[in-house]
Parts: C-alpha cells; structure tokens; sequence
C-alpha cells in the first residue's frame, strides 16, 4: 500500500480550510480596524473585539477540521 498517496490526498484536503481560514482572519481583521476608527472610544474597541473573537474562533475550527482530515474523518458528514 502507498502511504505517500494517502499523505499527499490529506494535504490537498487540507489547502481549502487553511485557504478559506486566512481570508476570513483577513477580512475580521480589515473589518476590526474599520470599527475601531470609525467609533470613537471605547466602543470602538469594544466593537473591534468582536471580529477578533471570530478571528479566533476560526482559527480554533481550522484546526479541528486539520485533525479530522489528518484522522481520516473527512467524510465523517457522509455516515448519517
């Protein structure tokens, strides 16, 4: 059995969640600083903290969905 193949399968499976993650980090971060400058004082940081949370929140979701995939659960939505 070739386990280069199957390593070389997860990685592609990986590119579009890592792709996908980063635009959006982009995009909450864009959109944070927009708030905190637009919203004078302290709720404008209170308002760019939101985005920042989702920021992170996504990076948390990247990288369970990461696991999965390097799991062999890629599928896992296909069981039920």
């Amino acid at each position: 059995m070739n386990t280069h193949n199957s390593e070389d399968e997860h990685g592609k499976k990986m590119i579009a969640p890592i792709v996908i993650t980063v635009l959006f980090i982009l995009y909450y971060l864009v959109y944070g600083t927009i708030l905190v400058r637009v919203v004078p004082g302290i709720g404008g940081i209170l308002l760019g903290i939101i985005p920042l949370v989702f920021a992170v929140t996504m990076i948390y979701v990247c990288v369970q969905r990461i696991d999965e995939i390097r799991s062999g659960e890629e599928d896992d939505l296909s069981k039920y």
